[in-house]
């Protein structure tokens, strides 16, 4: 059995990928309407703030930052999956390790999660996550992209409107 590892920090600010079980699948944004809620239920009950997030068809990237005296980063994201999958209708497969704990076969199993450092390294993250659909093929600019929260962050004037236009990646934060 693989000695797995999570580095938990009260107050932290932690960068996520998180996958659907079939990478084929476009499940998170033919539904994005359900992830919402389940992201709303969830933060009602257990608050964190989303600082980035990109939902692709079939996996997202997001910043979160916990509550001061909260870790628990592991129940959210065991109740937002849960709760997503829960309003889906049955029929995907699933395997016979996920049947015998009465999993569905939705999520892959694992997230990766990494804590942010300091403000670069928030930075880049961020800028990874918005950049992440044009990085994948879905769109040509960053901007065109709905399920973002690029449009946030041009508001906020961390972007420019045009930022990651194109191929290359640009930088937004300033001068690295």
């Amino acid at each position: 059995m693989t000695n797995y590892r999570r580095n938990f920090v009260a107050g932290g600010s932690l960068f996520f990928t998180v996958n659907l079980a079939d990478r084929q699948s476009r499940l998170l944004t033919d539904h994005i309407a359900l992830l919402r809620e389940a992201f709303r239920h969830v933060r009602s009950r257990h608050p964190f703030r989303i600082d980035a997030i990109v939902v692709l068809p079939e996996h997202m990237h997001t910043i979160w930052t916990l509550p001061p005296d909260d870790l628990d980063y592991a129940t959210r994201w065991r109740l937002i999956k849960t709760t997503f999958s829960r309003g889906l209708p049955k029929g995907e497969r699933i395997s016979q390790s996920r049947r015998d704990r009465g999993e569905r076969g939705i999520w892959q199993r694992r997230y990766w999660e990494h804590t942010l450092k300091d403000e670069l390294d928030f930075a880049r993250h961020a800028d990874y996550i918005h950049f992440n659909p044009v990085k994948h093929g879905y769109v040509k600019s960053v901007g065109e992209w709905p399920y973002s929260s690029f449009h946030r962050f041009v508001e906020l004037g961390n972007y420019a409107v045009d930022w990651g236009g194109g191929v290359q990646n640009a930088l937004c934060f300033g001068e690295r």
